[in-house]
């Protein structure tokens, strides 16, 4: 693709990607996306045959970035709940501040008026989750109660219901302040209880 068709495009998506953020899918129109863009109608259908084309290549966009992101949290020599802490604070700067992201995260909770199957972001978040958390079992640090891929199924639907609540009532801004809340009432629920001390005298016979 020429650089020029390839930074249309990307002003394209970027207009309409703030329209979505702002006023949902429905109310958004592909005349919209043209003015906001400073461009026509016509030059939006030139590079998008539909507004259902435009919404699934924000998706992609928005969420395009977040396999490369997971792979970052590898390090087996980190504490993986300290890992999954930190992952979560990308993810949670990403919905504040990326545009993309923030249309995509609200395209997806508004699919059922989107006539086109949009990509799941959430499986790969999942995955990076339970990986984390096995490794955690691995080590003795998650609760012995906890199964990696059970808890994983519900703490990332639940982070990201967290999220969209917060923006909803509170705003963007408020989300990675609100994230220590998270943690500070999560955290001891994943972490396994620490071992006793060890007795300093030893066992009479």
């Amino acid at each position: 693709m020429q650089e020029r068709a390839r930074e249309t495009r990307k002003s394209l998506l970027e207009a309409a990607a703030h329209l979505f953020v702002q006023q949902g899918y429905t109310a958004t129109s592909v005349n919209d996306m043209g003015a906001r863009s400073g461009r026509t109608s016509g030059s939006v259908y030139f590079h998008y045959a539909s507004k259902e084309g435009i919404a699934l290549a924000v998706v992609q966009q928005g969420f395009a970035s977040w396999p490369a992101l997971a792979s970052r949290y590898d390090d087996e020599d980190e504490p993986p709940l300290d890992l999954l802490v930190t992952l979560s604070r990308e993810i949670a700067r990403a919905l504040t501040e990326d545009i993309l992201t923030r249309a995509g995260a609200r395209l997806w909770s508004e699919r059922g008026t989107i006539n086109v199957p949009l990509p799941d972001p959430f499986a790969l978040w999942t995955t990076a989750a339970t990986r984390l958390l096995a490794r955690a079992r691995a080590k003795g640090e998650l609760a012995a109660h906890l199964r990696p891929a059970t808890t994983a199924r519900t703490l990332v639907p639940a982070f990201f219901g967290f999220c969209a609540l917060t923006e909803a009532l509170e705003g963007p801004l408020a989300l990675t302040g609100r994230l220590d809340d998270w943690w500070h009432l999560t955290l001891p629920a994943l972490r396994a209880e620490p071992l006793p001390p060890a007795s300093s005298h030893g066992t009479s016979h």
